[in-house]
């Protein structure tokens, strides 16, 4: 089965065909910089930028940088204010023409790692973390998914921790990724304080500089980058919109 996949981000939006048995990219990924101010309309203008560009027709699953339930957007941190309410699934169908489905972008990328990635096969607490614009977090338990989690959002030095240790911050402060590290070693040993997972897979942009940072992170949970990088958004969108739409298939065809 081949689903588009996107990942909606603060910078950018991004997206490609996949297919779903093995993970693999079907087109080289497209990328379109996030508008700004990233409004429901412009977002969704975009997401039928990425349809068109791929003259694609068939199911796509989008990632989103918010908790999403029953298809409508319930938090706006990193994302445009009017999104609070919107059901982003409508939004996305009639700008698209295409069956739609949204989760958490987090929770996306967790679904890719979780099911061909780093936590393949993995039993127990497995957290993943995504280091980006700000930082998002997926907990599987035995390969359960526990969706929404927003753990870039505990207090940390009297802020929300995507505030003192996220990529976007390290930027922002111009800070060594020394110095970064130990920040995000910080944080990482405050959320093992909290669920003690037995393995911690780091996702997004950042992820693919582990080496210069590795050695300021002390917590005891093995601690791996995401085998699909930055692009675990793009392939755990299409594989969960698989899964949520195996069972209306289903349905369709017994009825």
């Amino acid at each position: 089965m081949h689903i588009l996949g996107v990942d909606i981000g603060g910078s950018g939006i991004k997206g490609a065909p996949v297919d779903i048995a093995t993970g693999k990219l079907l087109d080289k990924r497209h990328r379109i910089a996030t508008p700004q101010p990233a409004t429901p309309k412009a977002v969704a203008d975009v997401v039928a930028k990425l349809v068109q560009h791929f003259e694609w027709d068939g199911p796509v699953g989008c990632g989103f940088p918010a908790v999403v339930l029953k298809g409508v957007v319930r938090t706006a941190s990193n994302i445009h204010p009017n999104w609070i309410h919107t059901n982003v699934v409508e939004l996305f169908q009639a700008a698209t023409g295409c069956p739609v489905t949204v989760i958490n972008d987090a929770d996306a990328a967790g679904y890719a790692e979780m099911r061909l990635g780093a936590g393949r096969d993995r039993k127990g607490p497995v957290l993943l973390v995504t280091i980006g614009t700000g930082l998002g977090t997926v907990v599987f338990y035995d390969g359960k998914l526990l969706p929404n989690t927003e753990f870039g959002h505990v207090l940390l030095h009297g802020d929300i921790a995507e505030r003192y240790a996220s990529d976007a911050i390290r930027k922002q402060e111009d800070l060594s990724w020394k110095r970064w590290g130990k920040r995000f070693n910080e944080y990482l040993s405050h959320l093992e304080s909290l669920i003690w997972p037995e393995l911690i897979i780091l996702g997004g942009g950042a992820s693919k500089k582990l080496e210069k940072y590795a050695e300021q992170l002390t917590v005891e949970a093995e601690v791996v980058p995401a085998a699909f990088l930055n692009q675990a958004g793009i392939v755990g969108a299409a594989m969960a919109a698989a899964e949520i739409l195996a069972p209306a298939e289903a349905a369709a065809s017994v009825g």
